[in-house]
């Protein structure tokens, strides 16, 4: 994720992002400045008469246009920010697990344990919501959770079957081990709201649908353009395309919060938190 200071103007209007944005639409900003030089030159240099067409159409398409780049960009923060506030709360409900497990006693084994599976969890986690960055998760080395095949419970489901052994051996009482398991089953609420993000994007008809219309509307610019502006609709046309296909760029990007792009959430910093936090907890006194 871009760490920066939202009050230094010059830094953010020249800032590398803009240029990798720049750079990765320079072959279509090319395409497209050259296109709108043929109409010109067309309607300009070949036709007796140029055409003469009006800025209406493009007017009351560009007001729609806006409002389905609106309604774009708010889903897609939406799921951004819903992402940002699932971990939060992971990293609020990991505390307060190692926490408790921390002041419900035991010996230096549960501790140790929990100190473990806290982060393994979350570590779990993270890598289970990049799955294009083909990495394979750490499972427990306990068990049958070795062999599971979603990692991330079976870190949630050896934590719980501890619990439940504390219960048993009367090292906790029944409300102390319903605190932990309160908190285990947060962390696993946790895990299916950022599955839910991961796994329904933005409908496809609706995506084809929003580039099909800049296309559209931006090829057909030049049309309109020449009459008023001449050899100058060349830039013009490039600077509207540049501008709509950089807004459907960032929606792109921040629709899945989970990735590793520059706008992505920290999830290695949340993660490295979380496991500086419960060892902090845990490890205090061993």
């Amino acid at each position: 994720m871009v760490q920066y200071n939202p009050k230094t103007w010059f830094s953010l209007i020249f800032h590398a992002y803009s240029r990798q944005v720049f750079r990765r639409l320079f072959p279509a900003l090319l395409g497209m400045g050259v296109w709108t030089a043929g109409v010109c030159y067309v309607e300009m240099e070949v036709l007796e008469a140029p055409i003469k067409l009006s800025n209406v159409v493009h007017s009351l398409l560009g007001f729609v246009l806006s409002l389905f780049l609106v309604f774009r960009t708010n889903t897609a923060y939406d799921r951004w920010w819903e992402g940002r506030k699932q971990w939060g709360a992971l990293v609020n409900v990991s505390r307060t697990l190692a926490i408790r497990v921390r002041e419900f006693g035991g010996d230096a084994a549960v501790h140790s344990f929990f100190a473990a599976h806290i982060p393994g969890f979350v570590d779990a986690l993270k890598v289970h919501l990049r799955p294009s960055q083909g990495g394979a998760p750490d499972r427990p080395s306990e068990g049958v959770w070795n062999q599971a095949n979603h990692a991330p419970n079976a870190w949630a489901q050896s934590m719980e079957r501890q619990a439940a052994a504390q219960l048993s051996s009367g090292a906790w009482t029944s409300q102390q081990h319903w605190l932990v398991s309160q908190n285990l089953e947060r962390m696993v609420d946790i895990l299916g709201a950022c599955e839910r993000i991961l796994k329904t994007p933005i409908p496809y008809s609706y995506s084809m649908f929003m580039k099909k219309f800049i296309f559209l509307y931006v090829v057909t610019l030049p049309l309109g353009f020449v009459s008023t502006f001449e050899w100058w609709a060349v830039p013009v046309v490039m600077l509207v395309f540049y501008i709509l296909v950089s807004v459907e760029l960032i929606a792109e990007e921040i629709e899945d919060p989970f990735g590793v792009d520059d706008n992505d959430l920290p999830l290695d910093g949340m993660a490295q938190t979380i496991r500086a936090n419960t060892d902090e907890i845990l490890g205090r006194g061993h």
